[in-house]
């Protein structure tokens, strides 16, 4: 029984070195798109996420449980999740440099 058990943490034990690198990438993936996004904020390629929020919140009220920061036809664009009083999903992208809506989807 000992033996078991001492396999089964080994193999715990290896599972989560294994694992370790995988949760450094993520973060690494996630640093590089806010030094990004800051970059070109900084260049004035894109608006300040503060200022996309109100025309969000303006066209499609409700909780905002996801943003990305995408290229998209050669633009950049914030892809926001929203998600309304009736708990339906909508998908709002905004044209990151012009700050003006682009696409307005329900349930997308």
């Amino acid at each position: 029984m000992r033996a078991i058990l001492k396999r089964l943490a080994m193999a715990g034990l290896a599972g989560l070195v294994l694992a370790q690198p995988l949760c450094a990438r993520a973060d690494e993936d996630d640093d590089g798109d806010h030094d990004r996004a800051r970059d070109l904020y900084e260049h004035g390629e894109i608006r300040g996420l503060s200022n996309i929020l109100d025309i969000v919140r303006a066209q499609a009220p409700g909780d905002i449980v996801a943003v990305d920061l995408i290229r998209q036809a050669n633009k950049w664009v914030y892809r926001f999740q929203v998600v309304d009083a009736d708990g339906r999903r909508k998908t709002v992208d905004v044209d990151a440099g012009a700050g003006v809506i682009m696409r307005d989807g329900e349930g997308d």
